[in-house]
């Protein structure tokens, strides 16, 4: 039976699980982080490989969020420890350096709602869709989206958003469409015009509109103090 459906600001649920690296508590293993959870339909296959050699090559940029990655596949941790050779092989890579959770039996991918009912294997099971999970140190979840197994994952636009919630989550700011780090943020409607000094020294545009409301406010990045 499937868990229940999380929504983003939901406590994320502790597990144990058994990885290439050997067995974990995930609160545990998270510590203080942030952790960035993605889920692949199996080992040995080529989308997949693409993947986990990508966050390999990205190892820098998480740590330097604050965020730990680990990954998940529906295979055992000897079969990961054999595939980790080829994804090696395949990104250029000296090493691999997180744990890809071993869930043969799909006991996590089930808990978690990350099956793909759409696409089945050879046996007929559904396969784990491309889930990824973004969760906090407090253990909330900031971040979900659901890719299909057959569509991989743009890491660079996962990059941008945990950017933007990092940066939104201190500053009264939004992000608009297309927002890449260091562009100008949306003051959020909630900000009064007497904080405005404040909150935002180097000064806001409002941009008129035919309704005349003033709520399109924008603003430099804020920076961290």
């Amino acid at each position: 039976m499937a868990g229940k459906a999380l929504n983003i600001g939901d406590q994320f649920p502790n597990f144990e699980a058994q990885t290439n690296l050997g067995k974990i508590d995930f609160y545990d293993w998270m510590s203080d982080s942030w952790a960035i959870l993605f889920s692949h339909p199996a080992d040995f296959t080529p989308v997949c490989t693409t993947e986990l050699a990508r966050v390999a090559q990205l190892i820098p940029e998480f740590v330097n969020r604050g965020i730990k990655p680990i990954a998940l596949s529906c295979d055992t941790a000897d079969s990961h420890n054999a595939w980790i050779e080829d994804i090696k092989s395949y990104g250029k890579l000296a090493s691999f350096d997180y744990p890809i959770i071993a869930d043969d039996k799909r006991e996590l991918a089930l808990k978690l709602n990350m099956l793909d009912k759409d696409e089945l294997n050879a046996a007929g099971i559904p396969l784990t869709c491309r889930a990824v999970f973004v969760i906090d140190e407090k253990k909330k979840l900031r971040l979900s989206i659901l890719y299909p197994a057959t569509t991989g994952r743009n890491f660079d636009e996962i990059l941008r958003v945990i950017d933007s919630v990092q940066l939104t989550q201190t500053k009264s700011v939004a992000t608009p469409a297309d927002w890449q780090q260091g562009g100008k943020c949306m003051v959020l409607p909630t900000v009064q015009a007497t904080d405005v000094p404040k909150l935002f020294p180097n000064g806001i545009e409002t941009i008129q509109v035919p309704s005349g409301k003033g709520y399109l406010r924008i603003t430099p990045q804020p920076t961290e103090d």
